[in-house]
Parts: C-alpha cells; structure tokens; sequence
C-alpha cells in the first residue's frame, strides 16, 4: 500500500444510480509524480482536480479501449464523478465519440465547482449529487434503459443479438447509437464490461476465467489486452499501479 496515495469511492444515490457507478476522490501526499495504469472499465468520467503545478481544472474522459501508464502530479487532489454510458446523452447532453482513450478540458465553472470545494469529499458528493438530480428532467427512451440495464446486470456476456430481441431495438440502430454517442460498437463495449467484471474476479485472488472465455488462454489474452500484464501480475498490483482494481479489493 503506497501511504502518500489516498482514495475513497462511494456508491451514488438511489436516484441517480442508473447514470452514475460512483463517486470518489483521491489524493497524491507525495512530492513525486505517483505512477498509475488507467485501463478499460466501460466508464465515462469527470474530473474536478488541482495540484501544486495545475490550476483547479474540469476535465471529462471518453472510454478507455487500451491501457495507458499516467502520473498523478505531486499534491494533486481530485474529486471524480464516474458516469456509466447513459449519461453521455442524458446527464450531460453531448457525444463522446471523438473522446475514445482522450478527455478534453471543461469550462471550470462547470455545475459552479470552485477549487476549495475539493478539500471536502461530503460537498462534493452532495453538490454533484444535487445537480445531476436537477438535470433528469429529460424523458428517457425506455429501450436505452433496459438495453443498458441488460449489459450490466449481464456483465457484457449478451449478445447483440439477444440484447436486440429484449429490447425491440434493432441491432443496427444500437450499433448507430454507440458509434455516434460513445464511439465504438456495442460488441466492443460488452468486451470491455467482461474485462471490468473480470477484474472484480482477480481482486479476490481468482486467476481463472469465471465468465464466459473459450479457455484459459483467451481470458489470459484479453486481460494483458486491457491491463498490459497477465491476472497473476495484475493481482499483484505493485504500488496500487491499479487504482481500479485497488478499489475493488477494498470493498
């Protein structure tokens, strides 16, 4: 455990939990850059963070499809929102398609966050809380709720097909609506929400596949294919590289 580097994430609100997986917040105590593996978990996520180096800034990150080592900059404390998919169009009215393994800077006066907000986790959750309630307004397309209700309750081991049938959406139109919304297919995102299921399995000490993969070796493949390293190592997770998989172990 790296004692310089602090998080702690919460489940949302009953009412918003069918936009938002989590709340949370971490901090780098350290002088030095802390070393970090962002992979793939099917999330879509708003930063509110400052640093030493850095002005208080709003950031929103598109999915992830690939691993990628960054550096969480010394002094650094941010609070983040992690959104599932829905809220793209729902929450925050736009697409993210051109935002695939990139985010892009917000206005920093986004929902009226100010810098000294992030010395208190509770304000946060509370304020983010509050205007995400403010912004649900909007009617929601039913076939989108079941569809994603579907993909999550079956941790992305549905078929197109089969999820198509459920929610009397063409397979064609869902495949237009992630394109155009998240940029990448439906079937490339449930491959996604396996891993992440995956990694809940490998938090607990599990190195072989619990869910559907043809054998060991293809579970072996596609977790060095989202993390860089295979379960064994992942377990490992020297240094809390992992955040993620760091916070699942902690539940």
């Amino acid at each position: 455990m790296d004692n310089n580097f602090y998080y702690n994430f919460i489940e949302p609100d009953k009412e918003i939990a069918d936009f938002v997986e989590n709340l949370g917040t971490f901090q780098n105590l350290s002088g030095e850059p802390k070393e970090v593996v962002i992979i793939p978990d099917g999330r879509v996520d708003l930063f509110f963070s400052q640093s030493d180096s850095e002005p208080f800034h709003v950031t929103l990150l598109g999915l992830e499809t690939y691993p990628e080592q960054r550096y969480i900059a010394p002094h650094m404390t941010a609070f983040v929102v992690s959104f599932k998919p829905i809220a793209v169009e729902y929450i925050l009215n736009t697409s993210i398609a051109d935002l695939l393994n990139i985010g892009k800077e917000l206005s920093p006066d986004f929902w009226d966050f100010k810098a000294d907000d992030l010395q208190d986790f509770d304000t946060c959750c509370l304020k983010a809380t509050q205007r995400i309630k403010e912004l649900l307004s909007k009617k929601m397309d039913e076939r989108k709720h079941r569809l994603f209700e579907l993909l999550y309750t079956s941790k992305g081991e549905m078929s197109v097909q089969q999820l198509s049938e459920k929610t009397g959406w063409s397979s064609r139109q869902i495949n237009r609506y992630f394109t155009k919304q998240l940029g990448l297919s439906l079937k490339a995102y449930s491959t996604i929400l396996r891993f992440r299921a995956s990694l809940e399995h490998i938090a607990q000490g599990k190195l072989f596949p619990e869910l559907n993969y043809t054998d060991q070796n293809h579970f072996i493949k596609e977790v060095k294919k989202f993390s860089g390293v295979a379960p064994k190592e992942l377990s490992k997770n020297k240094n809390d590289r992992f955040v993620l998989l760091s916070v699942l172990k902690g539940k």
